[in-house]
């Protein structure tokens, strides 16, 4: 069984993957605030889903520069999987990000 951390990172790759390759183009296409919208409900569904798990657990997670909670292990990796997948998404459908 892989360590707590690994599970976070894999669903969170599962859960970004599907996002961006599958969510985005199908219901955001290239309009700003719809990708926000739904990015919103996508690291929700990955906090409620590692929440659900590790909600009253004592377990401390390793984030390399400090031991966390599950709760910001799980948004900043989120965080750090998503940004190189939402550069190359915003460049390969033209994205205008001015508000």
């Amino acid at each position: 069984m892989p360590s707590p951390e690994l599970a976070v990172l894999g669903l969170n790759v599962v859960i970004v993957l599907l996002a961006y390759l599958s969510v985005y183009p199908t219901l955001a296409g290239n309009q700003i605030h719809k990708i926000a919208a739904y990015d919103t409900l996508t690291s929700s569904i990955a906090l409620a889903i590692v929440g659900y798990h590790f909600w009253e657990s004592p377990y401390q997670f390793n984030l390399l520069i400090a031991d966390v909670n599950w709760f910001w292990f799980t948004l900043i990796s989120y965080g750090v999987i998503e940004i190189p997948l939402m550069l190359w998404y915003f460049k390969k459908h033209q994205v205008d990000t001015k508000l």
